[in-house]
């Protein structure tokens, strides 16, 4: 059993000790969650992915029955693999006014000082209550959240806010894009490269798409822009990120795989940049593709949906965090979080937490002890609010 009081700085050292790397289990993070907050008497729901090895925690402090405030953070982190980091990631090194470590900035310093804080609310008579929502695999495509979110309602009432506490500098985010990913793989006919006639070049097919969507974002770019919107670029981009195929230079290529994402303004039609792509590829390439082979093809497979975020008009999350947070106007951002999905749920939602987004990501990622007083300043004030609410 975790000894039950810890301070910010030791829980953040604590959590990021575990290594939970979106490739690895997060389970030993879980259990020790569920086990310090049991030693408050605080009872958590684990919810499994289907292979058991990962799981998300929502717990809930004081009356469940009264709509309360969601304390959201995802407990996995991107690998370390090929940077160079000055430390050990996965131990918390303290210097020049900076926690360094994977995970300081994105996101587990956010987890850690809503843990850090746990005993103080569960030892106080809320009024409101407070969840706790961990969750698995944000990294690669918020994939352990809707898990948690389609079962929310039966641990307790709708809740009131959902803070997301991804790294905004303290600042309120009440719009981010969403975000949309594919792998394509075009299924061409080898031959040998004397024979280009006789061979369908998988590769040379899958640059003719990639060339397609490059014209659908300067398209976005140059005829869809919305600079009144605070985003930067004020628009949907299209993005390639990886391809692969063909074996030798002497080869017509059998299969080529490339990777692709949009990302969406709020309110964008999520389907229209797929539906293009999809009528391109029966209309445009696949006749000439069939014309010398109709063995050949082109498959895309959907990598995740991460739904945007939209500013909603009097939404009590966005009042609740900005005088928490001491703020008087909200910012928009470009990446997407959790948000999205429980505000496509029908939760008030918005991203609040310490750090620098500038940070995640990198070797020698850190988080400002500034950030983390912050941090806790906001707790203190949350828990003001949810003893007088």
């Amino acid at each position: 059993m975790p000894d039950n009081r810890y301070s910010a700085i030791e829980m953040i050292k604590k959590l990021i000790s575990f290594d939970t790397t979106s490739r690895l289990s997060n389970l030993e993070l879980i259990h020790f969650v569920s086990d310090y907050l049991s030693s408050l008497g605080v009872e958590s729901n684990l919810i499994h992915d289907a292979g058991g090895e990962k799981a998300n925690l929502y717990a809930t402090i004081g009356p469940p029955d009264v709509p309360g405030i969601v304390l959201s953070g995802h407990t996995d982190v991107v690998p370390v693999d090929g940077q160079a980091w000055d430390s050990d990631p996965f131990e918390v090194v303290e210097k020049d006014g900076k926690l360094y470590g994977r995970g300081t900035s994105d996101m587990k310093s956010f987890i850690a000082i809503a843990l850090a804080m746990a005993p103080e609310f569960a030892t106080t008579k809320l009024k409101t209550p407070i969840h706790l929502a961990l969750s698995f695999d944000e990294e690669v495509g918020c994939i352990g959240a809707p898990l948690m979110i389609a079962k929310m309602d039966q641990f307790g009432a709708k809740p009131r806010a959902v803070i997301v506490g991804e790294p905004t500098l303290m600042s309120v985010v009440n719009a981010h894009k969403g975000v949309c990913s594919f792998y394509t793989t075009v299924h061409g006919l080898e031959r040998h490269s004397s024979e280009i006639d006789r061979g369908v070049n998988a590769v040379a097919y899958a640059a003719e798409l990639v060339h397609f969507l490059s014209g659908i974002s300067d398209e976005m770019r140059d005829q869809r822009s919305q600079p009144e919107s605070g985003f930067n670029p004020p628009y949907t981009t299209v993005h390639v990120g990886t391809i692969q195929g063909g074996t030798a230079q002497n080869i017509v290529p059998l299969h080529c795989t490339f990777s692709w994402e949009y990302r969406l303004m709020p309110g964008a039609d999520a389907n229209e940049i797929r539906d293009r792509f999809q009528t391109y590829v029966d209309d445009v390439v696949l006749p000439k593709m069939h014309a010398v082979d109709k063995s050949t093809g082109i498959e895309t497979e959907v990598r995740a949906f991460v739904p945007g975020l939209a500013p909603e008009d009097g939404s009590p999350a966005e009042a609740l965090v900005l005088a928490l947070a001491r703020k008087n106007t909200t910012e928009v951002v470009a990446y997407g979080t959790e948000a999205g999905q429980f505000q496509e749920a029908g939760n008030p939602a918005v991203v609040c937490g310490p750090g620098s987004i500038a940070q995640a990501h990198k070797p020698n990622e850190f988080i400002e002890l500034s950030e983390v007083r912050a941090c806790e300043q906001f707790m203190r004030r949350l828990l003001d609010e949810v003893c007088a609410a």
